[in-house]
C-alpha cells in the first residue's frame, strides 16, 4: 500500500502524517508513506486544498485532517 500526504509542510500536514503513521502501526500493516511538497505534483492530482491523503493513487481526503480512526477505516477496506 502506498500512502501520500500532499501539502507544503504546514502543521495540518504534519498532523495528518502523524495520524496516518499511527493508523498503519495500529493496524499492523505494511505501507509506504511519503510526503509530497512539490506544488506541481500536488496540482497534478487536482487537489485544491491541502492537506490531502492519497491511498494507492486515489484521493481519499482533501482540505482536512483525518483522525487516525478515520484513516484506519479507509485503509482497512
Amino acid at each position: 500500500m502506498k500512502i501520500e500526504i500532499l501539502g507544503m509542510g504546514c502543521q495540518k500536514c504534519k498532523q495528518l502524517t502523524a495520524n496516518a503513521e499511527t493508523a498503519i502501526k495500529e493496524l499492523n500493516i505494511s505501507a509506504e508513506i511519503s510526503k509530497v511538497m512539490d506544488i506541481d505534483k500536488i496540482t497534478e492530482y487536482g487537489v485544491m486544498m491541502t492537506p490531502a491523503l492519497i491511498v494507492d493513487g486515489s484521493i481519499v481526503s482533501s482540505g482536512k485532517i483525518l483522525s487516525k480512526d478515520e484513516i484506519k477505516k479507509i485503509i482497512s477496506k
